[in-house]
């Protein structure tokens, strides 16, 4: 775009356009047009020549004009200094800018590296909380899984995956396995086990017979015959369960990987033995589990010296007339099979589960 200034002379008068721009981001070129053909009394005169322009902000201070100009500033004489760039930029060139490198100082080096330890501390236990919500569904879905194939053995068959053996040590109560008793094999139990793991009718094994039956195993990683030899209590070889081959050998020591073992044993995450208990009494009001049945364990509210029916996480105790501390050790759950972990802190306490916070962690698998 331009802007055309036309000066001509004619025989009675002159005409003349006197251009006075003001947009300082744009500079029009003014062309001179020159006399159509064959008309020899025109005279050209020449346009005066326009004092330079200085960028001051404020009024325009041309001689004739004196307009406000807030954006291009004013007009000056000969003899004044031209704002940086107005040429190029009357040539239509871009202004040439010149940029300061810079860099941080050391202070402004700590302030950054402290910024990021002051998130990081913060972000760490968010992190933290987030495994461990991931780990405690992993476990919730394991768990999900053994009841799954329980019970649907237990339609295909007639009874519940455990040896002959078991089911005699049973008798007709309630079977649990899992339970190691000695605690560097996994789990740490306050109190020891001899305490409460008394009880007739109880296993005392961990839970690979019960997962060698499940997945058809006839060995374990290990080469060790299982339970199952020539497809014993499977006869259909079908696979009720699959779970991950950790590939952990408790015989090299070390910390325990979640999955199963090299002895056949099914670990949660944390490394824990998946404590797993069958209802083998067919006893229609519920299944008891070895640990969950005591009284100091489930009994809710916990009245040390008082007996009620109620129990926490949804278990209950159906003998109204409660004589014996046998009687009171029998809260149930209204099932078949409970699967649960001693969780984040491998540890569960029998003591008062108000003031003893082990077992809040656990993981169970009818919650």
């Amino acid at each position: 775009m331009c802007l055309k200034a036309i000066f001509q002379k004619t025989r009675r008068s002159a005409n003349t356009l006197r251009v006075d721009w003001h947009d300082c981001a744009w500079s029009p070129a003014i062309v001179v047009q020159p006399p159509a053909a064959g008309d020899r009394n025109v005279t050209i005169k020449p346009l005066p020549t326009a004092p330079p322009f200085r960028h001051t902000g404020g009024r325009s201070n041309h001689p004739k004009t004196m307009k406000t100009n807030k954006k291009c500033g004013r007009w000056h004489g000969p003899g004044d200094e031209k704002p940086p760039g107005t040429d190029a930029a009357r040539s239509g060139l871009p202004p040439v800018v010149t940029r300061r490198l810079t860099a941080f100082t050391l202070i402004e080096l700590l302030v950054v590296i402290a910024i990021i330890a002051i998130l990081a501390g913060m972000l760490l236990p968010v992190l933290s909380s987030a495994k461990t919500a991931a780990k405690k569904k992993q476990a919730r879905l394991d768990e999900q899984g053994i009841v799954t194939a329980i019970q649907a053995y237990d339609q295909d068959y007639g009874r519940f995956p455990i040896s002959k053996a078991e089911q005699n040590f049973a008798q007709q109560n309630d079977f649990t396995t899992g339970y190691i008793q000695n605690p560097q094999n996994g789990i740490t139990w306050t109190p020891s086990s001899a305490t409460y793991l008394s009880g007739t009718g109880f296993s005392f094994d961990n839970n690979s017979n019960v997962v060698a039956i499940l997945m058809d195993s006839l060995a374990f990683a290990n080469g060790t015959p299982t339970v199952n030899t020539n497809h014993q209590y499977n006869p259909k070889s079908v696979i009720y369960l699959t779970a991950k081959m950790s590939g952990w050998d408790p015989s090299q020591g070390g910390t325990p990987l979640p999955g199963v073992d090299n002895t056949g044993v099914y670990r949660d995450p944390w490394g824990n033995p998946y404590i797993i208990t069958m209802n083998t009494s067919y006893n229609e009001q519920g299944v008891a589990d070895l640990f969950y049945c005591q009284q100091t364990v489930s009994q809710n509210p916990p009245l040390p010296n008082a007996y009620v029916q109620s129990g926490f996480n949804g278990l209950f105790n159906p003998n109204s007339n409660a004589a014996t501390q046998q009687q009171k050790d029998d809260y149930q759950y209204h099932g078949k099979v409970m699967v649960w972990s001693a969780g984040p802190n491998r540890v569960v306490d029998s003591g008062d589960p108000v003031t003893d916070s082990e077992n809040k962690d656990n993981v169970l698998s009818w919650q």
